[in-house]
């Protein structure tokens, strides 16, 4: 959605509710933050319910909007819990959810279509494609992938449906968000689920090789606003109140003056928080070997006393009517930011000695501490009959009653809701799928398949004796890549080939309208029914789900699994293996880390890199386990083995015995 010459939205993080005090107070105009429970900051102190509350009530009171995120992936057991849970941010007054899980950006919009969703980093959009297939679903903003350049943002900005929202500073994940399993499949602790163990800032080969510097668009503005794009969004959930104060403050004075940061203003920035510096690297497609950065000891320093900063809310004046008539209920009404209440309290009684002043009132009806309001007694409008009297805690009640009005008047009526189940929308059929990066691994393979296997290539990989029974799309497909890659998928799909597999939401449309059928690789995230269906329904005809799934969750949503395989643990936008490596060792190049693991580079087109597990996974004498699971459609995936080795591997697999190798199970938590 292209919104030229419009201001973008301020958007600033929050991790407790201090910060959002820190953000609304340096001019944000939206702050995002999340609950306890289902965020992708699990370690930020995050916010509890009264808290949301109240930071709903006081971003609306100064203007800003409240948005609250839902941003993991759910096992199907968590879905509802998540409908439900996204039913009480509804009604506590939340201006939108930020939400990763395609079915639950589906199951939300069915259930309630007056909740705004923007869908998360995390679903992985980078493509027209892509975000219009998740405002299908439902979501009324797509925040885009950091790896786009502003040639790719002015595009989608210009050409997709939904509202197009971009990041403007803070840390980066080396990979692309979303497709990230190092920290999960290596470490235990998933950064899909909101644990990440920043495997990427470790050294490997004795160097941070993986740590980016944080994200600084502050030189850039003019050509924000001139992009188009809805929000410029802030990272940093996990900093202090501090932080968000001191970098919106910057951002919002840039934004409001339409204008640059100076070097002062960067060197600002780079006290509040830096990585020996900053980096625009992918918003200028300058990716280089300068975006890498490591915390120094004077960074930290430099930081400290920003982190130490505390900030008080700022209080609204309110208009204040009071009326004290006999016979009646007292009644009091509370104007603020465009809204009044009126509430009625006790009935005055007729004074025995010293009559109720208007004084008096008006000094104890602007007793408002504690609460985001202030009012000078001598603005109160009082209209008291004479000779009544009204005990102090009948008006301290009149106060908090009136003042509780307002507040809920933040809130949303409560909707019906009907739990339910997606059905399973997949194949449940046996069925073996092999991926093979290479044609000799194919050929190598193809004699020991069972009849009705099917068989993927690349679809950049020249063929060899063997023609595959499918295609696999790149892991990413920029709006000026396409062209290239619908040419080659063309010839491949005049050659006969029927089946695409396809990694990404964006890529669905793509391939179903290149007459393919389509079936979704393990970089889907599907981890429930309802993200499966709502996938189904998008044009999948089938998908190995995510190997994050233990097997009793696989079950329960059925699809394929992904059974063997060195698999892919980060997607990058840029090629370590030229920088670190030289362009001979394509194919050939690893980093190792401080315990000796090593992890297989590959490159991913055009120039992108895989980094790949070098434990491979293996569940070929599980068979058995995965069948009495209902779990009988299983994808191998070969990518640095040779040949000789695919074969070897693929004829045990066959025969149910063990791999002749340390190999990974499937976990047994999600």
């Amino acid at each position: 959605m292209y919104r030229q010459g419009a201001l973008p939205e301020l958007l600033s993080p929050a991790g407790s509710f201090d910060a959002v005090v820190a953000a609304v107070n340096a001019g944000a105009d939206a702050v995002y933050f999340g609950g306890k429970q289902l965020n992708a900051r699990a370690f930020a102190k995050n916010l509890d319910d009264g808290e949301i509350a109240r930071a709903v009530v006081y971003c609306h009171l100064h203007g800003a909007r409240a948005y609250v995120t839902l941003n993991t992936l759910l096992s199907e057991r968590e879905l509802e819990g998540a409908v439900r849970r996204a039913g009480e941010l509804r009604e506590i007054g939340v201006d939108a959810l930020i939400v990763a899980d395609v079915g639950l950006i589906a199951r939300l919009t069915e259930l309630y279509p007056d909740l705004p969703i923007h869908a998360s980093t995390q679903a992985s959009a980078h493509s027209t494609e892509g975000c219009d297939l998740l405002a299908k679903l439902g979501a009324k903003r797509v925040v885009l992938a950091r790896e786009l350049p502003l040639s790719e943002i002015v595009t989608v900005t210009k050409n997709a449906v939904p509202e197009t929202e971009i990041f403007l500073h803070g840390a980066l994940c080396v990979c692309h968000s979303g497709q990230c399993l190092f920290s999960s499949l290596v470490g235990g602790r998933s950064g899909n689920r909101g644990a990440c163990a920043q495997p990427c800032r470790l050294p490997y080969d004795g160097k941070e090789r993986l740590s980016l510097r944080d994200l600084c668009l502050a030189p850039h503005i003019p050509e924000l606003i001139a992009s188009g794009v809805s929000s410029l969004k802030i990272e940093g959930r996990m900093k202090s109140p501090g932080y968000v104060f001191g970098v919106t403050s910057v951002y919002r004075r840039l934004l409001d003056e339409k204008r640059a940061a100076t070097p002062s203003e960067i060197a600002e920035l780079e006290r509040i928080f830096s990585r020996g510096g900053f980096t625009d690297g992918y918003f200028t497609g300058n990716i280089t070997r300068g975006m890498l950065g490591v915390r120094s000891a004077s960074d930290k320093a430099n930081s400290r006393e920003v982190n130490d900063a505390a900030f008080a809310p700022l209080p609204v004046p309110v208009e204040l009517a009071c009326t004290v008539a006999p016979g009646v209920p007292a009644t009091l009404t509370l104007s603020a930011a465009g809204r009044s209440v009126t509430v009625a309290g006790d009935v005055p009684e007729p004074a025995k000695n010293a009559p109720l002043e208007k004084g008096a009132l008006a000094a104890r009806l602007t007793k408002l501490g504690g609460t985001f309001f202030t009012c000078d007694p001598a603005g109160v409008k009082i209209d008291l009959a004479p000779g009544l009297n009204l005990s102090p805690g009948a008006v301290n009640q009149l106060r908090r009653t009136a003042v509780s009005a307002w507040e809920a008047g933040e809130r949303r009526a409560p909707l019906p809701y009907t739990g339910d189940k997606a059905d399973r929308p997949f194949p449940k059929s046996p069925l073996l799928s092999v991926f093979c990066r290479t044609a000799e691994q194919l050929d190598a393979v193809a004699g020991l398949l069972p009849p009705g296997s099917e068989t993927f290539l690349p679809v950049w990989e020249e063929i060899g004796a063997t023609v595959p029974s499918g295609v696999s799309f790149p892991a990413v497909i920029f709006d000026g890549e396409r062209e290239e890659v619908v040419k080659t998928a063309q010839q491949a799909r005049e050659r006969g080939i029927d089946l695409a597999l396809v990694h990404n939401v964006g890529q669905i449309a793509l391939a179903r309208a290149l007459g393919f059928t389509v079936i979704g690789s393990q970089r889907l995230n599907i981890t429930n029914r309802r993200s499966a269906a709502a996938l189904s329904r998008a044009g999948l005809s089938d998908a190995i789900l995510s190997p994050e799934l233990p097997i009793s969750a696989a079950a329960e949503v059925g699809g394929r699994v992904l059974s063997y395989g060195h698999i892919p643990l980060m997607l990058t936008e840029r090629c370590f293996i030229r920088e670190n490596f030289g362009c001979e060792k394509c194919g050939k190049a690893c980093f190792t880390d401080r315990t000796g693991a090593k992890f297989p580079l590959l490159r991913e087109y055009p120039h992108r890199n895989q980094i790949l597990n070098g434990v491979p996974t293996y569940l070929g004498d599980k068979q058995n386990e995965l069948a009495a699971a209902g779990l009988t459609r299983l994808h191998l995936f070969f990518s640095v083995e040779t040949p000789a080795a695919a074969k070897e591997i693929l004829r045990r697999f066959l025969a149910g015995k063990p791999l002749d190798a340390v190999a990974r199970r499937t976990p047994r938590t999600f």
